[in-house]
């Protein structure tokens, strides 16, 4: 079912053809090397990211907290093998949907993956959305200190069962709105984390994210956020849900349904998800599960590029400063990446 990403062609028709010839290699060796392409939703990371592997001997490693799941293809806008253009991908189909996969699992799994292309003399190129997976990855978070209260967790996942997602983060929202802000009330998993946090420290998350943020690198990094003027963002965001819907978006969904996924699973939390889940359940028509899944989107890209402006050695790639042309987008990188 791998499927999604032909959508750039077919909503763009941007970028000229795509030059032939070998994956080169045009950096010099540095071993410690690690590249990041991230940027909202709908950015076009992924396309970005291979051109950039083939130009430098690189291998790509997704950070996206929804990819990592098998079966979830559209709503993920997984990529293709044939759009992965032989390039080697990790931390794809890495999980069943029914795992509670999280944040500690992605970064031990990464980082062996980031040593591994090291090792064999590659650039590893971090590409996703997911701030915190990039940030774990990036800033070596050791997650085996941070204990957990599991009766507290229990405590106010019943909470949030009794009374609602939106009534839990809004004790999320009277402690730390920063945090509240960042998270999404259907992120149960994440605003639980952060409340246990506050409980156990009588320190807001967001203040712990930002001085982690701050934590040196043990890479030599080179961070890029790809994004673009807020309404073309906006229209591509558009355009992707119209294309998810068309690839059978409602499809994938119904089988997720029949393997017996239910909402309450951190896997059908992702966007698409659970709007469409509303929509098979009855709670909206089909047009209004889409316009629902629009809006999430882009507030999800807000979200994202609020996480983003926290890296402060980022350099931000506007799309239309190259004519919304990757190569041209690619050729600045490389140059970059030289220096």
């Amino acid at each position: 079912m791998h499927h999604v990403k032909q959508y750039e062609n077919a909503i763009q028709k941007e970028n000229p053809k795509r030059p032939e010839g070998k994956q080169v290699q045009v950096l010099a060796e540095n071993e410690n090397r690690l590249v990041v392409i991230s940027g909202p939703t709908a950015s076009g990371k992924s396309e970005i990211a291979v051109e950039l592997a083939r130009k430098i001997g690189g291998e790509i490693i997704s950070a996206d907290s929804m990819q990592v799941y098998r079966h979830m293809d559209i709503g993920s806008a997984k990529i293709t093998l044939e759009e992965m253009m032989g390039v080697p991908h990790y931390m794809i189909d890495v999980a069943e949907p029914t795992e509670n996969f999280d944040v500690a699992r992605y970064a031990g799994e990464a980082k062996t993956h980031v040593r591994d292309i090291q090792m064999r003399g590659k650039v590893p190129i971090l590409c996703g959305g997911t701030g915190f997976y990039i940030q774990a990855v990036t800033r070596d978070i050791d997650f085996t200190e941070s204990g957990c209260d599991e009766a507290y967790r229990s405590e106010l996942a019943k909470y949030a069962a009794a009374h609602g997602n939106e009534a839990l983060h809004a004790r999320l929202r009277e402690i730390d709105p920063e945090s509240a802000e960042a998270i999404h009330a259907n992120n149960v998993k994440r605003v639980i984390r952060a409340l246990e946090y506050y409980r156990q420290t009588g320190e807001k998350i967001s203040e712990h994210n930002i001085r982690e943020s701050e934590r040196p690198s043990p890479y030599d990094l080179h961070f890029y956020v790809i994004h673009c003027d807020r309404q073309a963002l906006y229209d591509r965001i558009d355009r992707r849900v119209d294309f998810m819907m068309d690839m059978g978006l409602i499809d994938e969904v119904m089988y997720l349904k029949a393997m017996g996924l239910t909402r309450d699973m951190v896997s059908m939390q992702g966007l698409g998800y659970k709007e469409m889940l509303d929509y098979l359940d009855g709670v909206y028509d089909l047009e209004e599960a889409v316009r629902i899944l629009k809006r999430d989107s882009r507030h999800y890209a807000k979200r994202q590029l609020t996480w983003f402006k926290r890296e402060k050695e980022a350099v931000w790639i506007r799309r239309e400063d190259f004519n919304n042309d990757t190569f041209k987008i690619v050729d600045f990188l490389v140059n970059d990446l030289r220096k």
